[in-house]
């Protein structure tokens, strides 16, 4: 599309030729003639010199650069935007594949498309517009909102509830029991029942091969704006706050609260329990030198009992 008709799409002030065509979208590095780049951080503002790319997303302060540029508060949120706009993902049309085994006492809401080998239990009620894959699996009485996005091998457990515009990424498990033991008298291992659902709420996204586990009693909270990353787990009876990132492979112990950021703003924090950053790392650098520091301490006090002794003598 013409870098004007960009401009407008991603309501940025254009500083260039209108008519210059912009093919696709690519990173600052890596971006070449037609191509749109971005630059969000200032330590990569000098690419702004070298970049091959015919347009570059920069804000309203950045200095003038021979390329034209499109300015706009949010960088990178526009890039985003714009990738969508030039990525067109499948479309998959309504309908229920023949495979596909839908209990006659579910509910399926207007404009779904239900893949094939997806199953879906007894009194499941499914909103409008869903994307069911192959293999997606809900299982009884599962509640799930409008826009449901269900990757292939996604499952939601028994009773559990979703809301609007959820997605699940490939093998994400919803509900899967929590891991909830009790010890017998004997030592072993008695199985305590996970009776309690998974509730999502809107406009979440979790990611492949994570695991939202449900609770023993009372539920596994996940808020609206939350978004979850491949391989992370969240343990029984957790409750993860509103628009709260989880990165890949973090793990939440069962009962969790993660809630609003409360650290003081622009802060670095690391560590468990949290601190300043430069304080957690100069803590790390000590713990290299504890034997050598416990050495030193050994010799110490040893001088002292010997000096102690020699006072006592005299």
């Amino acid at each position: 599309m013409r870098l004007g008709h960009l401009a407008r799409q991603l309501e940025t002030e254009c500083q260039g030729p209108a008519d210059l065509e912009i093919t696709g979208v690519a990173g600052i590095e890596e971006a070449g003639p037609g191509q749109l780049t971005f630059i969000s951080n200032p330590k990569y503002a000098h690419h702004a010199q070298t970049t091959r790319a015919s347009a570059i997303l920069v804000t309203p302060d950045f200095a003038p650069v021979p390329t034209p540029t499109l300015r706009t508060l949010n960088p990178y949120l526009a890039f985003a935007h714009a990738v969508g706009l030039f990525y067109q993902p499948p479309v998959y049309q309504p309908g229920v594949h023949a495979t596909a085994v839908v209990d006659p006492t579910a509910r399926i809401g207007k404009g779904a498309h239900i893949g094939a080998y997806v199953v879906i239990g007894p009194e499941v009620v499914v909103g409008d517009h869903a994307t069911l894959l192959a293999h997606v699996v809900l299982y009884p009485h599962a509640r799930i909102g409008n826009h449901f996005f269900a990757h292939a091998h996604a499952v939601v457990r028994e009773s559990c509830q979703l809301g609007d515009h959820v997605i699940l990424q490939n093998g994400v498990i919803v509900g899967g029991d929590g891991f909830g033991f009790a010890k017998r008298h004997d030592g072993s291992w008695e199985k305590i029942p996970q009776s309690g659902p998974v509730i999502i709420e809107d406009q979440v996204e979790v990611q492949s091969n994570a695991c939202i586990d449900r609770a023993s009693v009372g539920e596994t909270r996940i808020a609206s704006g939350a978004k979850i990353d491949n391989l992370v787990q969240v343990g029984h009876g957790s409750s993860v706050g509103e628009n709260t990132l989880l990165c890949a492979q973090v793990g939440l112990a069962g009962s969790t609260q993660v809630g609003a950021n409360d650290v003081p703003p622009r802060s670095v924090v690391s560590g468990y329990p949290a601190m300043d950053n430069r304080q957690w790392l100069r803590a790390v650098a000590c713990v290299q030198r504890l034997p050598e520091l416990f050495r030193e301490i050994q010799r110490y006090a040893r001088r002292q009992k010997e000096l102690q002794n020699d006072s006592e003598v005299s």
